[in-house]
């Protein structure tokens, strides 16, 4: 079809002579298909393509990111034929199904669907790169399908038969121990993991129901299902990932947190990953949580995570004081350990001693001496924190304030010599005054010790590949918190769904940061018992940038949507 592709898109002004033959010689060197390389060298856009097409050949277009398909529609054709003919079967109307192709004129692909399902066949016009990524959303990707003939192969082998051990039944480890270590199931277990890995996802979820079994992942702060082992493999899977994490298989009934470690070979280079593993018991067996420690998605750079410029040099000043209390709050998942971490190699230098309290340690920093938690034998923030305190340490991290005592020490330390870093649960920085006097600290000591807080929030970057832009009203923009004087002055975009970003409209995410100095006058308003709302006020009027705003600036900057801003913030 290259040749009459060309040609109808040169009769219809689309294109130029001299494009096509640019694009033909570019198709030659790249073995590409024509459409393809005339979007990539920017000569045509895909609607361009299907409008083109539609017409030509009296066939209607259809934009398959913006339709909804039917599974049972989709089970008509297997996925290795729609991927021979790229096409995709998109509705069945008595005797006759509807397919999607990139070229109407295939009547081979026509005549063999035709044969396979017994219906009559009725094309529409879809672009190519569309099909193609609607058949890995509806199909799965590559990985996705090796996960299915995994699973094909596990129901038909002798893992297929093991029996659920009910709780009240007698563990057997021995043969739990040894259904785990079956072929099958460590290697959709080892599927599972580099799956994730190549899709970007920064957590798994291994969980069981009382009828079905699932697998999700967290890409982009969104949660994915990614497929439904049988309901049979719960325990040895369970298992697998137990012995993997140097777990007690025996234990089903406590909690239980441990680590993975794996080295991968992944476009042709070797990657160290760690598994952070918790099981939890449930009613239904153990859910299973694995968070993704890759050292390659750890920014160090601080002008790269988000902090609005007027923030960042607030946030530099107070990490570079000698003395005080710096302190990151969100949600856990708000990358507060990325900004703590980046902090630390800000400040990290020969000359200073730095210490960090951590649970779990996510990563290992070079020339800090991190400690690990072990609760169980009473190895705890406030223990650590003592022993800290006669290390002579410069720079105290402390992973997480979680009550009283390690509060107290921590600020203790601060008023004695020390920056202290460290993070607490609240929703914005203002409020973390009053968290921190709720937990029984004196309000003089809050005043005197804290220098900075910064509360963060993730959200999703648009994608870059489909980025597009979207009118908005004055009055919903006036809504979401912009001046008047802003209004008309930028422009708003959103993805529109591509194979790149798996048709979400963004890729990767970027911070909201909300940074909060403690001046002499907010001092003064903490001892004088000032309210949450007071402060941050007071904050707004001395130059705090709030959360919302900062995500307002990311709009106006054109990296993120009103969408993720509103999930993320309030006014």
């Amino acid at each position: 079809m290259s040749v009459r592709l060309g040609e109808l898109l040169t009769k219809a002004s689309l294109i130029t002579q001299d494009q096509l033959k640019e694009a033909l010689k570019v198709q030659k060197e790249t073995a590409g298909k024509l459409g393809e390389t005339l979007i990539k060298l920017g000569f045509v856009s895909e609607e361009d393509i299907t409008e083109c097409l539609s017409q030509q050949f009296g066939v209607p277009s259809i934009n398959l990111a913006h339709f909804e398909i039917d599974s049972n529609v989709i089970k008509l054709i297997p996925a290795d034929v729609a991927r021979k003919y790229n096409i995709l079967p998109v509705n069945k109307t008595g005797a006759t199904i509807t397919i999607a192709m990139a070229d109407p004129t295939n009547v081979f692909a026509m005549d063999d669907i035709k044969f396979m399902t017994g219906y009559n066949v009725e094309p529409v016009v879809a672009s190519e790169l569309g099909i193609k990524a609607a058949i890995d959303n509806y199909y799965g990707t590559t990985s996705a399908l090796e996960l299915k003939r995994v699973m094909e192969d596990l129901q038909s082998s002798e893992t297929a038969d093991l029996e659920v051990l009910e709780e009240d039944e007698d563990l057997d480890v021995a043969t739990l121990a040894a259904e785990s270590e079956e072929a099958p199931v460590v290697k959709l277990v080892n599927l599972i993991l580099t799956d994730a890995i190549k899709r970007g996802a920064s957590d798994i979820h291994i969980e069981p129901y009382e009828k079905e079994f699932r697998v999700r992942f967290r890409v982009d702060g969104i949660l994915y299902e990614i497929m439904n082992p049988p309901l049979k493999l719960r325990d040895a899977m369970t298992s697998r990932m137990k012995i993997l994490a140097k777990l007690d298989i025996s234990e089903k009934r406590l909690p239980q947190d441990g680590r993975i470690k794996l080295k991968m070979k992944l476009n042709d280079k070797n990657k160290e990953l760690d598994f952070r593993v918790s099981v939890l018991p449930t009613l239904f067996g153990e859910k299973i949580v694995l968070r993704l420690l890759d050292k390659d998605n750890l920014r160090l750079d601080m002008t790269k995570l988000g902090f609005e410029p007027e923030s960042l040099v607030k946030f530099e000043e107070a990490i570079f004081k000698p003395w005080g209390m710096v302190l990151v709050t969100g949600p856990t998942g708000s990358g507060k350990t990325n900004t703590l971490y980046s902090a630390l190699a800000k400040v990290n230098s020969p000359e200073v001693n730095i210490m960090t309290a951590e649970d779990p340690v996510e990563f290992n920093l070079p020339g800090i001496n991190q400690v690990q938690m072990k609760e169980s034998i009473g190895l705890n923030f406030a223990a650590t924190l003592r022993s800290f305190l006669r290390q002579d340490p410069n720079i105290i991290l402390v992973g997480e304030i979680r009550d009283f005592e390690t509060a107290e020490i921590a600020i203790k330390a601060a008023l004695t010599g020390h920056l202290v870093l460290s993070t607490l649960h609240t929703n914005d920085a203002p409020s973390t005054i009053n968290r921190l006097m709720n937990m029984g600290i004196e309000p003089f000591l809050v005043a005197t010790s804290v220098q900075l807080i910064a509360a963060q929030r993730l959200v999703r970057r648009i994608c870059a590949n489909c980025k597009e832009e979207l009118d908005v009203t004055p009055q919903a923009l006036s809504n979401l918190g912009y001046k008047p004087d802003e209004i008309g002055k930028f422009t708003v975009f959103k993805g529109r769904g591509c194979e790149k970003c798996n048709n979400t409209g963004y890729k990767g995410r970027v911070g909201l940061v909300e940074v909060m100095q403690v001046d002499d006058e907010l001092r003064d308003m903490i001892l004088s018992g000032s309210s949450a709302i007071e402060i941050k006020k007071r904050a707004q009027e001395t130059g705090m940038i709030s959360l919302r705003r900062s995500g307002l600036i990311k709009i106006m900057d054109g990296v993120t949507t009103i969408e993720e801003v509103v999930r993320e913030t309030v006014l």
